[in-house]
C-alpha cells in the first residue's frame, strides 16, 4: 500500500514493495485557489472554436504514443499489470487520438431542428470547471476518458487521480498540459480528504469513476448545489452460459474476464450462472485454462496476471473467499500462492446467492460458479443485484437476444464481453452508473445543452 509521509505520497510497486516515486499532497486549503485559476483559464479556452480546441490537443496523441514504452513501464511498476498491458494502455490512448477527437467534434457540433413554424439549434456549450476523480485500475485510460471530453466541451479540468497511482496520472497530465493554455488542466493529489474538498468546491461538473459507496457520497454532496454529476461505479457482472453455448468459447471468455488485471476491472466477470446440462464440462475446461495463466511481477516476460494493487485489496478478496468456503462453496482450483500482494487465481464452485462473494463487488481473480436449470432462473438470479454495469450471455443468438432484453445491466454482450461498437456509450444501470461516458451521447454529458430557437420566416 502506498504511504503518506510528511504531506507526500510515496508510490510503491505492488509486485516488489519498492518505492517508484513520490509527489506532494495538495493542501486542502489550496483547492479554492486551484478552482479559481481553472475558472479564469476556462474563459479563453471556451472562446476557442471546437475545431481549434481539437487542433490544440491533437499533437498530444503522437507525443503520448512515442512515450508509450516509458510511461507504460511506469504504469506497470506503479499499478502491477503486465508490461504489454501497461504499454498498450498508454499507446492506445495516444494512437486513438484522431478518432477520439473527431468523434467529439461530431458529438458537440450544433445540431439544427425545425418544424413548420420554428427553427431551432441545439448547441453544446461548456459547463465551466470539471472535477475529474479517477481510479487506479486503469490509471491512464480513466483520466483520458474523463479529461478529453471535458476539454473538448470547452471546460477547464481539475484532475484528482487515485492516490494509489499518482505518478502515471501526473506523467499523462504533464505531457498533455504542454499542449494546453496554462491552468486549463491542473492536477491535484491526495486521498479522500482532497477528493471531498474538490467535490465541495465551486466546480460545475464532477466526473467520478470508482466505488458505489463513494459515488453515493459524491451524489449526496453535490445535490445541495445541484452540480452536474457523472458516476461510473462498480459492478457485479454476471455471465450466463446456456446449454447450447460453445463451451470452449464461454470458458475462454470466463478465464480471461475473471482473471484479467487480477480481477480488478469494473466489468470483470464476478458471477457465472451455468445451465446444469453443461456445468461439469464448463467447470473442467475453466480449471484447465486457469492452470495455464502465468502470474507474477508484471515487469517479467510472459506474465499474464500481476499482483493486486495493495494488501488492503488482497485482504478484501481473501475475506470474501474464506466466507464463501465456510458457507459451503468448493474450491475447484487455486493457483500457487506467491505471497505479498499476489492472490491465487481461484475457481469457486457451488456458490450461493446469500454469500458475500456473490452479493458484493470482489475486484479480485475469483471465478464464482453456480448452476441454474433454465433460462428463466438464469435471468432472475443474474438480475438479483443492486449493480447493473455489464453482463454476458453465451448461447445461440436468438435465444441469447431474448434473454439480453430481460437483463437489468446497462450493457450486454452476446458471445462476447459487454463493450459495444465504436461510437456506442458506456452505460451503467441501477447503482452502477449515473449518467454515462463515451459515444455521442456520453460526450454531450460534459456540455450544457442549450436550445436556441426563432420563428421560421414566412413564405413570400
Amino acid at each position: 500500500m502506498n504511504r503518506i509521509e510528511d504531506h507526500t505520497l510515496i508510490s510503491l510497486n505492488p509486485a516488489t514493495g519498492e518505492e517508484v516515486g513520490r509527489l506532494p499532497i495538495t493542501p486542502v486549503d489550496q483547492i479554492p485557489a486551484i478552482v479559481e485559476r481553472a475558472r479564469k483559464a476556462q474563459v479563453g479556452w471556451a472562446q476557442m472554436s471546437l475545431q481549434d480546441r481539437a487542433d490544440a490537443i491533437r499533437p498530444f496523441g503522437p507525443a503520448l504514443a512515442a512515450a508509450a514504452e516509458e510511461v507504460g513501464t511506469l504504469l506497470t511498476r506503479e499499478m502491477g499489470k503486465p508490461l504489454p498491458q501497461g504499454i498498450g494502455e498508454a499507446r492506445g490512448c495516444g494512437e486513438s487520438i484522431d478518432r477520439t477527437l473527431d468523434g467529439m467534434i461530431a458529438a458537440l457540433t450544433p445540431e439544427p431542428m425545425e418544424d413548420a413554424n420554428i427553427s431551432s439549434t441545439m448547441v453544446f456549450d461548456p459547463l465551466g470547471v470539471c472535477a475529474g476523480i479517477t481510479p487506479w485500475n486503469f490509471p491512464m485510460s480513466m483520466p483520458h476518458w474523463t479529461v478529453m471530453p471535458a476539454l473538448m466541451a470547452g471546460n477547464s479540468v481539475i484532475l484528482k487521480p487515485s492516490e494509489k497511482t499518482p505518478l502515471v496520472a501526473q506523467a499523462y497530465a504533464d505531457l498533455l498540459m504542454s499542449f494546453l493554455p496554462e491552468d486549463v488542466l491542473q492536477v491535484m493529489h491526495g486521498d479522500g480528504e482532497q477528493g471531498k474538498a474538490l467535490v465541495d468546491a465551486d466546480v460545475n461538473l464532477i466526473a467520478f469513476t470508482g466505488s458505489r459507496a463513494t459515488g453515493a457520497h459524491i451524489l449526496e454532496s453535490a445535490g445541495s448545489s445541484l452540480k452536474r454529476v457523472i458516476l461510473e461505479l462498480g459492478g457485479k457482472d454476471p455471465l450466463i452460459v446456456l446449454d447450447d453455448a460453445d463451451i470452449e468459447a464461454a470458458a475462454q471468455f470466463a478465464a480471461a474476464n475473471s482473471f484479467r488485471n487480477a480481477g480488478q476491472v469494473c466489468v470483470s466477470t464476478e458471477r457465472i450462472y451455468v445451465q446444469s446440462q453443461v456445468a461439469d464440462a464448463f467447470r473442467d475446461r475453466l480449471v484447465e485454462l486457469a492452470k495455464e495463466v502465468k502470474v507474477g511481477d508484471g515487469c517479467d516476460e510472459g506474465i499474464e496476471v500481476g499482483p493486486m494493487i495493495d494488501g488492503g485489496q488482497k485482504a478484501h478478496v481473501e475475506k470474501q473467499l474464506a466466507g464463501a468456503v465456510s458457507d459451503g462453496a468448493q474450491v475447484a482450483f487455486k493457483s500457487e500462492d506467491l505471497g505479498g500482494n499476489y492472490h491465487p487465481l481461484t475457481v469457486l464452485d457451488g456458490c450461493q446467492e446469500e454469500m458475500e462473494i456473490i452479493r458484493e463487488e470482489t475486484f479480485g481473480p475469483i471465478a464464482c460458479l453456480m448452476q441454474v436449470e433454465d433460462d428463466a432462473e438464469a435471468v432472475v438470479r443474474a438480475n438479483n443485484t443492486p449493480y447493473g454495469l455489464g453482463a454476458s450471455i453465451f448461447g445461440s443468438s436468438e435465444r441469447a437476444h431474448q434473454i439480453a432484453r430481460q437483463m437489468t445491466a446497462g450493457m450486454v454482450g452476446i458471445n462476447k464481453g459487454c463493450g459495444g461498437a465504436s461510437g456506442t456509450p458506456w452505460v451503467g444501470a441501477r447503482q452502477s452508473g449515473y449518467g454515462f461516458h463515451s459515444g455521442r451521447d456520453g460526450h454531450r454529458q460534459f456540455a450544457q445543452l442549450r436550445v436556441i430557437s426563432e420563428m421560421q420566416p414566412e413564405a413570400p
